[in-house]
């Protein structure tokens, strides 16, 4: 049983791979990516600054070198596989990216005797110093600090040369279909490099709001565990009585009259429940707050007036959360209960003495929580759990709402970062079930 479960456990890290490659191969491909969402901005600015310029390497309003930036910020410059390794941070991100062309350098600021041709002059971003670079061909003969002469690579810096039909080619991918190339001169590239991805404990920064989006995830997981520690208990401490309740009076008006009640209740969505909630509890009768989690002066409150003004704003998208949990539980109960107390040995028990309540709470009942038990380890989700339209119906910025915005704004930082939780939790919380199951019924063997 031991190798069993340490294959499952093994088997997480290459599912995750795949989940989190699938998933980044296709925000690469799918439009509205964050440089286009920029490239539409600027455009919206030159149009009501009535400026556009109508040059081939000006897109948007933005400038090619700006188009560039916005490029290498978010990895589009590079193919899938390698932006993938960075994000997993098993190849280093560069940064401090500086460029100058061949051939553009004044031969005064290079000294006499240079070939301008050959040399090129960058400023370091985020530095300030100038670097003087010298290329033999295709490859790079020297690159040195301007001041002191000594090697850039002695201060952590690194340099490649890129070629004109390199530029070529960067233009052509990010101007598909719009004619031929500009002419450019070839030039050098000088960079900083540092590993920052999902091995470093770095998800990224989320491109509509430019904050870590560990933080971001971080902020919302207490209101997914408060909302999922709640429908949690809510929902095994009505289900599990409610479906031994129905088992023992089958096809009695309790039981036909229950399953009405909560077929009706799994048949309705919990984002349209919440809208009918909010019109008329909310706007019409006033009964309960029609957005958010708690009131505007919250903080004036003094600690039983918090607890009260949080349940008051939490009735309504518990109700939701809940209501369509309801109906699975429950019949799942029912039916096991039924099934067991049907069995050979509850009658036997019976037969021989037993009371009833003690065949049914004794023996019938502890067999019938074996399939409930293996969905005990889905409860490792309430730590990222939430409904994305029940969060927006309600205005609860929760992790279900999170993912929404980041979905609606393809912010593929925030969409990897959540995904990858979201995901390692699912497959870690499969393991558990099995465990749990493993645990409760001694029938179970893994070879």
């Amino acid at each position: 049983m031991k190798a069993y479960f340490l294959k499952r456990l093994l088997l997480i890290l290459p599912t995750l791979l795949g989940i989190t490659l699938l998933v980044f191969t296709i925000t690469r491909f799918v439009p509205g990516g964050p440089g286009e969402r920029m490239l539409q901005q600027a455009a919206r600015g030159a149009d009501q600054g009535g400026k556009r310029s109508s040059s081939p390497q000006t897109q948007g309003g933005l400038s090619e070198e700006q188009l560039e930036e916005v490029e290498e910020q978010f990895g589009l410059d590079k193919p899938v596989l390698t932006g993938y390794a960075q994000w997993l941070g098993i190849l280093p991100k560069e940064t401090h990216i500086s460029k100058g062309e061949f051939g553009g350098a004044d031969d005064d600021a290079i000294g006499g005797g240079s070939d301008p041709d050959n040399t090129a002059i960058i400023v370091l971003r985020g530095d300030g110093r100038m670097v003087h670079v010298k290329r033999a061909g295709d490859q790079m003969a020297s690159a040195v600090f301007a001041q002191s002469g000594q090697p850039i690579a002695s201060d952590g810096w690194k340099i490649r040369y890129e070629s004109a039909q390199d530029r070529q080619a960067r233009y052509r991918h990010r101007n598909t279909g719009n004619g031929e190339a500009p002419t450019y001169a070839p030039r050098a590239v000088v960079y900083q490099t540092r590993f920052a991805g999902l091995l470093q404990g770095d998800l990224g920064r989320s491109t509509s709001y430019n904050e870590p989006v560990g933080q971001m995830i971080l902020a919302r997981m207490p209101i997914a565990v408060y909302f999922g520690l709640l429908t949690a208990i809510l929902t095994y401490a009505v289900c599990l009585p409610l479906g031994v309740l129905k088992a023992l009076k089958h096809r009695t008006f309790i039981d036909s009259s229950s399953s009405v009640l909560i077929f009706i209740g799994y048949s309705i969505p919990g984002f349209a429940l919440g809208a009918i909630l909010l019109v008329h509890l909310g706007a019409r009768m006033h009964l309960f707050p029609l957005f958010g989690l708690t009131s505007p002066d919250f903080d004036q409150f003094d600690t039983w007036g918090k607890l009260k003004d949080l349940a008051h704003h939490t009735v309504l998208p518990l109700t939701c959360y809940a209501i369509g949990s309801f109906a699975m539980l429950t019949m799942l109960t029912k039916n096991n209960l039924m099934d067991n107390l049907a069995a050979d040995y509850v009658r036997t028990a019976v037969a021989k003495g037993v009371s009833f309540k003690r065949a049914v709470f004794g023996h019938a009942f502890r067999n019938s929580m074996i399939p409930v038990a293996t969905s005990l380890g889905s409860l490792l989700e309430i730590f990222i759990g939430g409904s994305l339209l029940v969060e927006t119906v309600f205005d609860i910025q929760g992790f279900g709402l999170l993912q929404y915005q980041a979905l609606i704004a393809r912010d593929v930082p925030v969409i990897m970062g959540t995904l990858v939780i979201e995901a390692f939790l699912m497959l870690l919380g499969h393991v558990v079930s099995d465990i749990i199951v493993a645990m409760v019924d001694p029938r179970i063997k893994f070879e």
